[in-house]
């Protein structure tokens, strides 16, 4: 090629160049910028929050659990009360007596066999010599056995030893307010002379169920006795 060429070639090549800037055109190795520049541009920001950069509240949620240092201690469960171990059928607690009176705090009501326990220790205090226990064993302070106290221990004066054997009770009969109670009972008296009298019959004992009354006159009581000497 003549040497006049090569200068018109790198004249027609600068040339091109410039057409191609004019026309917005740009090297390929710009391209990427633009491109990551335009995403960049188009998508959402990041939600900024109070200043956490785990994306997590800086405030303690609840449990006041903390963000930092060391975890709060574990809970420890409170005993459950009292009210919540009552047994939902019978509205007490476990292992309570199933007897209301005990449940109200009054004191539980005699039974049949408390009576008979009441001859029974009268007999004892007889036997011990312990008059006034006894006669404060009949109802009325003891004045339902129609005499004074010194005339009842005088009536024992010759006794050296009694023994009592006791029955099953008759079935209870109400009143009006009132409970009343058979004993049958035998009695072997032997006397300072050395002999031996025996008695059988039945102590009636009696109760007051009444509002109002007081413990001991709700406990059984000796009201009378029908006693008659056994002739062998």
């Amino acid at each position: 090629m003549p040497a006049t060429s090569k200068p018109l070639l790198t004249l027609c090549a600068l040339a091109g160049a410039l057409v191609l800037s004019a026309c917005g055109e740009r090297p390929a190795a710009d391209a990427a910028p633009s491109t990551s520049q335009d995403q960049a541009e188009a998508l959402p920001g990041p939600e900024q929050f109070d200043g956490s950069i785990t994306g997590m509240s800086a405030r303690p949620g609840p449990g006041n659990v903390p963000l930092s240092g060391e975890p709060p201690p574990p809970v420890v469960a409170e005993p459950a009360d009292e009210v919540d171990l009552l047994n939902p059928e019978t509205g007490m607690l476990p292992g309570a007596p199933a007897d209301a009176d005990a449940q109200t705090g009054m004191p539980a009501e005699p039974t049949p066999q408390d009576a008979v326990a009441v001859v029974r220790d009268y007999y004892a205090a007889i036997g011990a010599g312990s008059y006034a226990r006894a006669y404060a064993m009949w109802s009325d302070g003891g004045r339902a056995s129609k005499q004074t106290p010194q005339q009842f221990a005088d009536g024992f004066a010759d006794t050296a030893d009694v023994v009592a054997t006791l029955g099953e009770p008759t079935r209870e009969d109400p009143g009006a307010g009132q409970r009343y109670i058979q004993v049958p009972a035998s009695i072997t008296a032997t006397r300072t002379d050395g002999s031996v009298h025996r008695y059988a019959g039945t102590y009636t004992l009696h109760r007051t169920v009444v509002d109002g009354a007081t413990d001991e006159q709700r406990a059984w009581r000796i009201a009378s006795a029908d006693l008659r000497e056994v002739r062998e």
